[in-house]
């Protein structure tokens, strides 16, 4: 059978341990995504999502439990190498599109490679084939503010791609977009899943977007309550 690439068993993450003000946001997660995978996991404002995405993502360590990602035991990682892995394995689209102000389109997708060390023609090569990739190609050389927020995405998803990552972890990443630009992000990400086999794990408050995934969980305050298999994915993705 195959590994997990993402494989959680009891994540539990408590705030302010040991004081009389103690929270405890997740409440035992377990959760298993496999390669090639498209999931969802929906949930309202204060379910615990964004604490999990930290958790999936290597931002955070959980206070219980166990993570591996991709056979690696995370939460026994030092920081620097929780780190290295982080940089590798994963690539991050956020709603707020997470750009560095002042470089072009081509230097922030050239960023996650100069933190791995790639040589510098190999970064700008690299970075002018994912931003063809998004369509952005043309754009190489605008800075985010001379850009729309759905070409800012576009750069951020490359961006997300510079590393080759196993895993694309998307936070709500149509939510500063309108309905229109939401379509042609989501249809990149169903290119980038069919046709490269990325791994890609949404995080959502929006049931339209979940129900376009293979798999959705539904988390409610702090708890996985239901898992089911996603609608058809739309004709033109």
């Amino acid at each position: 059978m195959t590994q997990a690439m993402i494989q959680m068993q009891g994540i539990k993450k408590r705030y302010y341990e040991g004081k009389p003000n103690e929270l405890e946001i997740l409440h035992g997660i377990d959760l298993q995504v496999y390669p090639g995978e498209f999931v969802a996991i929906v949930g309202e404002s204060g379910s615990g999502k964004s604490t999990l995405m930290n958790i999936i993502g290597a931002l955070d360590r959980p206070s219980e439990g166990s993570y591996l990602l991709d056979g690696v035991d995370m939460l026994s990682l030092k920081d620097g190498r929780m780190s290295e892995i982080r940089n590798k394995k994963i690539g991050f689209v956020f709603q707020n599109f997470n750009l560095i102000g002042r470089q072009s389109a081509q230097k922030n997708v050239e960023l996650p490679m100069l933190y791995a060390g790639l040589p510098a023609r190999q970064r700008a090569q690299r970075a002018m084939e994912l931003l063809e990739l998004v369509g952005m190609e043309e754009r190489a050389r605008h800075q985010p503010n001379e850009l729309s927020g759905g070409q800012k995405q576009r750069v951020a998803i490359a961006r997300a791609m510079a590393n080759d990552p196993a895993i694309l972890l998307a936070d709500e990443p149509t939510g500063a977009l309108d309905s229109q630009t939401s379509r042609t992000v989501m249809d990149l990400f169903h290119q980038l899943n069919r046709q490269q086999g990325k791994t890609i794990v949404l995080i959502t408050h929006s049931q339209a977007l979940a129900e376009e995934c293979q798999r959705i969980l539904t988390l409610v305050d702090g708890q996985i309550i239901g898992e089911r298999a996603g609608k058809e994915v739309p004709a033109h993705a």
